[in-house]
């Protein structure tokens, strides 16, 4: 593949993004969208199921290897493959790098997937990423560390935007505790959000970069947004048939793994990068939400139409399971009830004794 040239404009960002106001505005739109995820994050976790997950830590360890082991993996060998060079590496790493979005949440509710599941992999993802999102993003930057961008690398700053999330976190999680009904709300409230302030985002980011430097932006990076979510979809799905989950289960995996927080990584690129270095590249997180969220509907959609019923299929198989196994515990019990009664027909009965004649 041939490699992606450093957009012109992109030394020249400043004047792409030159006026201020714009951009102190996006920053905090950026901010706000930021904490009314982690919020909404916070408040569909409950301790309790939190507790029997640490117990039997299946759903951390497929967090740990789906965002942390695959993902970063994934967008290296893409930027690697696509040569391109520092600054959009480092936009898709840092993509790659990124812990599991709450957008997998809705996702798995209309695939009939595991909600507890999808929720405990976002959640602890998230929390994972405070030490492992920085070591992944340092470690995959080597292959570019002669240039001025991986050397600068801001990871402390990577580390304290990440530090940050976990205020409205802890606050999301106290509301559960306190008042499940208003957490239920604030939930939907942060979906909602989610897919209003990505719209209003990628407007906004292309009115102030303008359609000139949005041009520049190679086809290799739009090939990598298409098939960077399609392929964690996959690698989700074949992590959980390896670790033998049921159907539902995997389905759910497979969103986790796939979905990034992209806002996260828009808010990181956007308060600890330098415009003038990052340029158009501030774009592919965005470019990655639009096809996430597309083929992730798609694969809904496939759900709707073909899969549903033999969902439909295995639920009807448990419940018979279900019956079979109560009928048979009711079957023992009246065995072990009936062991060593006596009936009317025994009371009244003479038992014959063998004897034995003397000679």
């Amino acid at each position: 593949m041939a490699g992606s040239e450093q957009p012109p404009a992109a030394a020249g960002a400043d004047g792409g993004l030159g006026d201020r106001s714009l951009s102190q505005g996006l920053s905090v739109l950026v901010g706000l969208a930021l904490c009314v995820t982690m919020l909404g994050l916070g408040c569909a976790v409950e301790l309790g199921q939190l507790g029997q997950q640490l117990r039997r830590p299946v759903g951390v360890l497929l967090a740990l290897l789906g965002q942390f082991v695959a993902m970063p993996l994934l967008a290296f060998l893409l930027a690697l493959l696509f040569a391109l060079d520092e600054v959009a590496a480092v936009a898709v790493l840092l993509c790659g790098c990124c812990p599991g979005g709450n957008l997998s949440n809705l996702m798995s509710v209309l695939v009939d997937g595991d909600m507890n599941l999808s929720i405990i992999m976002t959640a602890s993802s998230t929390l994972l990423a405070l030490f492992l999102m920085p070591l992944c993003l340092w470690v995959y930057s080597r292959h570019w560390i002669n240039t001025a961008l991986v050397q600068l690398l801001p990871l402390g700053a990577v580390s304290l935007t990440l530090g940050s999330t976990l205020l409205p976190i802890g606050l999301g999680v106290l509301v559960r505790y306190r008042h499940p009904r208003a957490a239920d709300l604030l939930v939907k409230i942060s979906l909602w959000s989610l897919l209003v302030t990505l719209v209003i985002l990628f407007i906004l980011t292309g009115t102030m970069l303008g359609p000139e430097l949005m041009a520049h932006i190679p086809a290799s990076v739009y090939a990598i947004a298409v098939l960077m979510p399609l392929a964690g979809y996959a690698l989700g799905y074949g992590l959980a048939t390896v670790f033998k989950m049921p159907p539902h289960c995997r389905r759910t995996v497979s969103l986790e793994t796939g979905c990034q927080n992209v806002q996260l990584c828009t808010a990181i690129l956007k308060l600890t990068f330098p415009p003038q270095l990052i340029g158009s590249m501030y774009m592919f997180p965005l470019l990655y939400a639009l096809f996430q969220s597309a083929e992730a509907g798609l694969f809904v959609l496939a759900y709707k139409m073909y899969g549903r019923d033999s969902y439909k299929q295995e639920a009807l198989g448990e419940e018979e399971d279900t019956d079979i196994s109560y009928k048979k515990l009711k079957e023992e019990e009246v065995a072990d009830t009936s062991y060593g009664t006596v009936t009317a027909e025994e009371r009244g009965s003479v038992p014959m004794e063998p004897t034995q004649t003397a000679l």
